[in-house]
């Protein structure tokens, strides 16, 4: 299965810390809108702590995906509210 990693720019995607920073930003904001900043802010960062050691590549690719997919759902979900229109369908 091909990684959804492509879907982000190779800047972010190869880059474990500026995924990191990211996923923080996004947090963040997702936090904010939410009025619950710091419970998701630190979900994100408890996510990427409990797996900091872990040296197996295929696992390590798997976490990136999904931290990706998460990028990517958040980017969508966000477009879809601000153009009204629906980029995904679900089955």
């Amino acid at each position: 299965m091909p990684s959804l990693q492509t879907a982000l720019p190779p800047e972010l995607a190869n880059n474990v810390i500026r995924l990191y920073r990211e996923c923080l930003r996004r947090a963040k904001y997702v936090g904010h809108r939410q009025h619950n900043t710091e419970l998701v802010v630190d979900m994100v960062r408890r996510e990427f702590k409990k797996h900091k050691h872990e040296t197996d590549p295929e696992k390590i690719q798997t976490l990136k995906d999904n931290a990706a997919r998460g990028l990517i759902n958040h980017i969508l979900f966000e477009s879809e509210k601000m153009s009204g229109r629906k980029f995904s369908s679900k089955s």
